[in-house]
């Protein structure tokens, strides 16, 4: 796999477009949709996957349906921010089901995480067992999100 960005043609572009909205659409169905015969489109399909532009195929869950409907944004502030103490809060985070999502910022807070659970005693719950007790959190701060607007990957 290659590092940086990928080079995409107009075909690509379609390609990525329709898996996006439908990942397991076959290979018969994609090439009929960009307009190529099944042989081009499979090669440029591989090719995607092989650079990476392709990251993996994935049920897209309804987390609503599954009683997760409460979303909320935590800033983290951090005690310490070297090396090893960003290291060891990365790790905890990653075995967290509850946070969604978890990006370093540069910013004057250290962290936002989007955490996602049935209602907010479950999130007073996970805030005060789990995020608070995370290595080298100082603070934390919550917004609760009322309506998702937009969700989408790219």
């Amino acid at each position: 796999m290659q590092n940086g960005p990928v080079e995409a043609d107009r075909y690509d572009a379609a390609i990525l477009r329709a898996l996006s909205e439908d990942g397991r659409m076959s290979v018969t169905e994609l090439a009929r949709r960009i307009g190529l015969t099944k042989t081009p489109t499979q090669a440029r399909v591989k090719r995607l996957e092989e650079t990476g532009v392709i990251a993996g195929y994935r049920a897209v869950l309804n987390p609503i349906r599954m009683g997760l409907a409460h979303v909320a944004y935590v800033e983290v502030r951090l005690s310490d921010t070297r090396e090893a103490a960003l290291q060891a809060f990365n790790k905890a985070v990653r075995g967290m089901p509850e946070i969604e999502e978890c990006h370093m910022m540069a910013a004057g807070f250290d962290y936002l995480m989007k955490v996602r659970t049935s209602d907010i005693g479950d999130y007073r719950r996970v805030l005060g067992e789990r995020i608070s007790t995370l290595p080298h959190v100082a603070s934390t701060s919550t917004y609760v999100a009322m309506e998702a607007v937009k969700e989408t990957g790219l």
